[in-house]
């Protein structure tokens, strides 16, 4: 149950931290689904064993992930050492990085060289694949080009490796410039400028590229202690939202049900007290006691 999990973190931690993490991201239809399936059957013919931990858009009735386009992928699985773990969004506790790094753990301690994680890069989610990953690939297409939703959605910031998939189709080259243009511009503040990958990943076109460039970063990541302090910033953090967490979980059994919160309700809805004053006297009577 449940409330073996953090004995079973505890556990498992220092046998954790030998395995490469990639994170997938990018706009949905943007077929990284197909592209980690590529990925997985390469490692898997080289020798890794892989985990993959894919974060699902839910249903809007039931919760559920949405998991038709997993199929595929789980019918020749077998054939790899492969394990692949599916996870509904909606029921995603804590944060997806909070979760996602408490499986991948798992899947580390297991022996698992490789991990790769794919979400739906919309909102949060981008930017908390990259708190629990070493290479993040953004995965576009010829039809993501619209340049201001782009720059809005944070992925020039976080991406190691961009890849425009679908590149048979027309556009391709046309946001493969702009994002290289982009990329231009910010090249004084970069060590590491991220490489634009033109994929079909259907026609089984520039995987190998993209195999390669994981293998580029992941190369350029190991010089001069790179990953050592991207992970140790990623557990800092950790560390951080772990202690918040903490901190809320022991304010609300404290407060839950109290008499107080129900008068300051009362006033806040009279408007006798603004709610940011009512919630700093909430925390400051905590203190107190």
């Amino acid at each position: 149950g449940l409330e073996l999990t953090p004995y079973i973190l505890e556990k498992i931690y220092p046998h954790s931290g030998s395995a490469y993490y990639i994170g997938v991201t990018g706009p949905p239809g943007s077929g990284k689904s197909t592209i980690v399936d590529k990925l997985v059957k390469l490692f898997c013919n080289n020798h890794y064993s892989v985990g993959v931990i894919a974060v699902d858009p839910c249903s809007p009735f039931s919760g559920g992930a949405l998991l038709g386009d997993r199929i595929r992928m789980n019918k020749r699985q077998k054939e790899w050492d492969v394990f692949f773990r599916s996870m509904s969004a909606g029921r995603v506790m804590g944060g997806l990085a909070r979760t996602t790094k408490e499986s991948s753990r798992i899947l580390d301690a297991s022996g698992k060289q490789i991990i790769i994680i794919e979400t739906v890069g919309v909102g949060q989610s981008e930017l908390d694949i990259a708190q629990a990953t070493d290479t993040v690939i953004v995965i576009l297409t010829p039809e993501s080009g619209d340049n201001v939703q782009l720059m809005k959605a944070g992925l020039m910031e976080i991406a190691d490796l961009f890849v425009v998939n679908k590149a048979d189709r027309p556009g391709a080259e046309n946001i493969s410039l702009y994002i290289e243009a982009m990329l231009d511009r910010q090249r004084g503040r970069m060590e590491w400028k991220p490489p634009v990958i033109l994929t079909s990943a259907s026609l089984d076109r520039g995987i190998d590229d993209l195999y390669e460039a994981i293998w580029r970063h992941s190369r350029y990541l190991k010089q001069d202690d790179k990953l050592k302090n991207r992970r140790k910033t990623q557990l800092k953090d950790e560390l951080k939202q772990r202690i918040e967490s903490e901190i809320l979980s022991v304010l609300w059994q404290k407060i839950h049900g109290n008499a107080v919160i129900d008068d300051l309700m009362d006033d806040i809805w009279e408007q006798r007290i603004d709610p940011q004053t009512a919630a700093s006297k909430v925390v400051r009577n905590w203190l107190k006691d």
